[in-house]
């Protein structure tokens, strides 16, 4: 079955292609690039259900499927996501959904054998006013984002989960917290998507229309952090590998631009020839977001993607299967 890892004294995860493995969520964004790389890596057992075949808020349903399927490694990147909007507008779907599929997820691993978990939170788990770049340490040390404390606080339980079933069980569950992501699979709806996938929707259709103005909100002061997807996979794999640790880790590029750098990069990148406008009565949101990963850099992990090289990437994908 291959090597010992170190620090586990498990098995390493790399060293069977052959071992049945199973990712929750896998047509998201994290999910697909997830199912991407490990095909990539030659691994041949994956094993993929879509909502309409397994539905991760029942738990008799994820039940009957761990008893059948017993894989032996879980990714689990299955979560109801959204903006701001969605957070204020369906808060009882973002606590009870998150936490319903993520306890299912993980207590039918645990009894069913799974021999390592990796669980996807997000950096919204933070506190509002964190100490910026945001260290692991600062989970739980002051209020959340009001617009989305709901999801965080069910990525925070999820978080927790992990931890008491390896203190209890001794169970190889661990935890990755991503920055912001982008990439192919991103969400580019008008109303509900995330800065980047929005920028890059409003200059296409700007350029095929001949528009001579986009406007942008706010002032594009504020500074980002962002990870392409596919280097997200890629340390997911490098963690489940690599890590058995109690607490969760970050997964950041360690890079910060400001909204104007990136409106002026995705604009460059998508060739929209018109004017940028900020819209100032708008308003910026938080000043700074960065993730502190010197943990994961420290255990030997860093990004390959550059943001420039990400963004044509993406807008590729955009033109072959979004742009209708």
């Amino acid at each position: 079955m291959g090597g010992l890892n170190n620090e586990t004294g498990s098995t390493s995860f790399l060293s069977d292609k052959s071992a049945k493995i199973f990712v929750a969520g896998h047509r998201g964004l994290v999910g697909s690039a997830i199912v991407r790389k490990l095909e990539s890596l030659g691994f041949t057992n994956l094993v993929l259900r879509t909502h309409a075949e397994l539905d991760l808020t029942r738990q008799n349903d994820v039940e009957l499927f761990f008893a059948a399927e017993k894989p032996q490694f879980v990714f689990l990147s299955a979560a109801k996501v959204g903006g701001i909007h969605a957070n204020n507008t369906y808060p009882a779907d973002f606590i009870a959904v998150n936490l319903q599929i993520q306890t299912n997820v993980i207590d039918s691993s645990y009894r069913h054998g799974v021999r390592k978990l990796l669980f996807l939170g997000s950096s919204c788990i933070y506190p509002k006013f964190a100490p910026q770049p945001i260290p692991e340490q600062a989970l739980l040390t002051g209020p959340l984002e009001p617009t989305n404390e709901w999801y965080a606080v069910a990525k925070i339980a999820g978080i927790k989960m992990c931890q008491a079933y390896r203190i209890q069980y001794n169970w190889d569950a661990i935890s990755a917290m991503p920055t912001n992501l982008y990439g192919q699979n991103d969400n580019f709806h008008p109303e509900n998507s995330h800065v980047l996938p929005a920028l890059m929707r409003r200059f296409h259709e700007a350029k095929v229309r001949g528009d001579k103005e986009v406007v942008v909100w706010g002032s594009g002061s504020p500074l980002r952090e962002f990870l392409h997807v596919d280097d997200l996979a890629d340390a997911c794999v490098f963690l489940m590998e690599e890590y058995s640790g109690l607490d969760h880790v970050n997964v950041g590029s360690g890079k910060e631009v400001t909204i104007k750098e990136l409106a002026e990069l995705v604009k460059e990148v998508v060739g929209f020839e018109g004017e940028l406008v900020w819209d100032r009565s708008k308003p910026d949101g938080t000043p700074r977001k960065l993730m502190d990963s010197s943990k994961l850099v420290g255990l030997g992990w860093t990004p390959k993607i550059s943001l420039k090289e990400g963004l044509v990437d993406t807008y590729k994908w955009y033109l072959e299967y979004v742009k209708q």
